[in-house]
């Protein structure tokens, strides 16, 4: 008797899924566009960033606020050299445009990433363990966001690194 009440109370449900129209098909070749999670982190003017994939070559550096919402703010990558973030909505890559220090693993302690009206600064520590090479972690850093007509922002920062 339960199995016919379960049956019967998600039939409508799987209805309303049918009656719901459908997305335009897209071509596979056009890369999906994923909105991020969150509008705004802790107040800040930047959101949290999706899932994001370990690069096929080079390193990542995966980078999460160091307040209580912990979220994804940040993914620098080495090669090619860019930090991903989002800014007023919209997923940004900004390619490096300086550095200074040496950090680990492809990484400098100071990096400067400009483009599309923003300037990025990533600040770090990177440690590394000799008995896992290709990895490495960020206990101590900060993330500073320049906008042209805006207020700037440091954020506090902690993270990982993994290598391909």
């Amino acid at each position: 008797m339960l199995l016919l009440a379960l049956l019967m109370t998600a039939a409508p449900a799987a209805a309303q899924d049918d009656a719901r129209p459908r997305p335009s098909s897209t071509p596979s070749s056009v890369p999906q566009v994923i909105d991020p999670l969150v509008s705004s982190v802790d107040g800040l003017p930047i959101s949290a960033l999706p899932p994001q994939r370990l690069p096929a070559k080079g390193c990542a550096a995966f980078l999460w606020t160091r307040t209580p919402s912990m979220a994804l703010v940040a993914m620098v990558t080495t090669d090619p050299a860019w930090l991903r973030v989002t800014i007023g909505g919209k997923v940004t890559d900004l390619p490096i445009s300086a550095q200074n220090g040496i950090g680990g693993l492809g990484y400098s302690q100071i990096t400067e990433y400009r483009g599309k009206g923003a300037t990025a600064t990533l600040q770090i520590v990177v440690k590394t363990d000799a008995s896992t090479p290709k990895s490495g972690s960020i206990s101590d850093a900060t993330l500073r966001i320049d906008r042209a007509g805006q207020a700037s922002v440091v954020i506090p920062v902690a993270g990982a690194i993994d290598c391909a």
